[in-house]
């Protein structure tokens, strides 16, 4: 009695264990730095490597550093800083998928010297890991065997790429500019769906220009750019589940002033880059059940867990907070300008029908004192939730969140008490795990003693079917619907079912 192997695979998601770290960045500056006045710090994987027990990655912080020189101007000056990390678990096998998220909680600002700043920053990582297992499952084409298959549902990893994308956009300016101060530009993804060997992407780049007029006025302008890009990816099609990320890469932002007559134009581009992961549900045929009309078997089942994964869902909301400044610091009579807009999602969790999404934004505010006519500069962190229905429920489910914030105001009362407010926009992928079971394994035992008799009556109950019915008498199932061709299964009351034992192959 021969039974084979008809194996699947099966995807699953497991979380990598969340850490801290701190990264020492030293930016040298064109000119010497009398005061650095705001930091925009923005953290990004650049390879990784899995292997058992660990997962090693490399990554850099692009940094813009706004400062005061010597001279009383405003500087601005871009900077990569490289670094290294890891995941270690012994969930952990070679050959898996990792996703990758890094973000800053906090960067602390030293000066070392005239033409350079140290930078110690503090992030912290998390992620998931993609586990391709095999799930074992048995077939056979033994005559004496009976089977009773069933389609079952499975997922799978069809494959992930990466690719660079440059989002070009202008912001018109009615008004003569003197200095282009800063630029900001973050991207988020809003949808992600699959083709027929590609993926579809479509999200937003927000670029902040911070600007100086010919009146020495500061000004900020923001520009909404979307886009959407087809990205090569074998093996997926339009029933694929997409998980989709975007990563500004900050220093590679390239502005350009364009002047006449009666307006600035600025022409930004924005390179981003794109991360893809496909998944696909399919059907396998499986044994749900089995016996043998000559032998005993022995049977073994095997559970098996996989993630279902959810479309895109962008998650939008209003934050606010305030600062109150300390007696000891310079009283507020203007503010100039806001700079270095970070976020950083701490916590994300579904709770009563609702996705929720906590994080920190910050920014720094860079403000005038008349009495000493210097400029000083506070930053502010504002604790947020922003929260929206959600249908998928699953308290296990795993949650990756990428957020940017925009539109950010500040103003002060009383010379002392900071108001913010802004908006948040947060592109959330989110899985769940299904548990599913097979045959996975069958034996056989002991041969059944001859029957030595040539006819059986077997009572059945109400509700049987012809196929237990089968099974209990160790038949195959035409034998039990040719002899009792009156009898409806499911049977709708008891009934006593005939059953004559001949000596040819049924």
């Amino acid at each position: 009695m021969a039974f084979e192997s008809n194996n699947f695979n099966v995807v699953k998601k497991v979380r990598l264990p969340q850490s801290e770290f701190s990264v020492e960045c030293n930016v040298p500056l064109a000119e010497g730095a009398a005061k650095v006045l705001a930091v925009k710090a923005s953290p990004a994987v650049t390879s990784s490597e899995v292997l058992a027990g660990s997962v090693n990655y490399a990554g850099s912080i692009d940094l813009k550093v706004v400062y005061l020189t010597a001279d009383g101007e405003l500087g601005c000056e871009n900077c990569s800083c490289p670094f290294t990390s890891k995941f270690e678990s012994e969930a952990i096998t070679a050959g898996s998928k990792a996703t990758i998220s890094v973000s800053i909680i906090e960067h602390n600002i030293e000066k070392t010297g005239e033409n350079n700043v140290k930078i110690v920053c503090t992030l912290k990582q998390s992620g998931s890991l993609i586990l391709t297992s095999e799930v074992q499952s048995v077939q056979t084409s033994d005559e004496d065997v009976c089977c009773k298959n069933e389609e079952i549902q499975v997922i799978r990893f069809v494959g992930d790429v990466a690719e660079t994308i440059n989002v070009e956009s202008e912001l018109t300016i009615r008004e003569p500019v003197k200095k282009l101060i800063l630029t900001e530009s973050q991207a988020i993804v809003k949808n992600a769906e699959g083709g027929a060997g590609f993926v579809s992407v479509s999200g937003e780049v927000v670029t902040r220009v911070l600007y100086l007029t010919e009146n020495d006025k500061f000004e900020t302008g923001y520009v909404y750019e979307t886009f959407k890009e087809e990205v090569d990816l074998e093996g997926a099609s339009r029933l694929s589940e997409v998980e989709a990320y975007a990563f500004v890469k900050c220093n590679g932002v390239k502005a350009e002033l364009e002047q006449n007559d009666k307006s600035v134009k600025v022409s930004v581009i924005v390179p981003v880059e794109l991360m893809v992961k496909a998944y696909e549900q399919s059907s396998v045929t499986v044994v749900k059940d089995l016996y043998s009309t000559k032998h005993e078997l022995s049977v073994s089942t095997t559970s098996f867990d996989m993630t279902v994964v959810c479309p895109t869902t962008l998650v939008e909301g209003k934050i606010d907070g305030t600062l109150t400044l300390d007696e000891e610091s310079p009283r507020v009579d203007k503010i100039m300008f806001v700079g270095g807009n970070n976020i950083a999602i701490s916590n994300s969790y579904i709770a009563n029908g609702e996705i929720n999404v906590e994080g920190i934004a910050s920014t720094s505010v860079v403000y005038l004192n008349d009495e000493t006519g210097s400029l000083h500069s506070v930053q502010i962190d504002v604790p947020f939730v922003i929260n929206e229905k959600f249908e998928n429920q699953s308290v296990d489910g795993i949650i990756d969140a990428e957020a940017i914030v925009c539109d950010v105001d500040v103003v002060v009362k009383k010379g002392r008490e900071f108001y913010y407010d802004a908006k948040v926009k947060v592109s959330v992928n989110y899985c769940h795990p299904e548990v599913s079971g097979v045959i996975s394994g069958a034996e056989a035992m002991e041969e059944y003693d001859e029957r030595d008799y040539g006819m059986e009556l077997l009572f059945a109950h109400a509700g049987a079917d012809a196929w237990d019915i089968a099974k209990q008498a160790r038949i195959k199932e035409e034998m039990l619907l040719l002899q009792n061709p009156e009898a409806s299964f499911p049977l709708q009351e008891d009934k006593n079912l005939i059953l004559f034992y001949q000596k040819r192959p049924y």
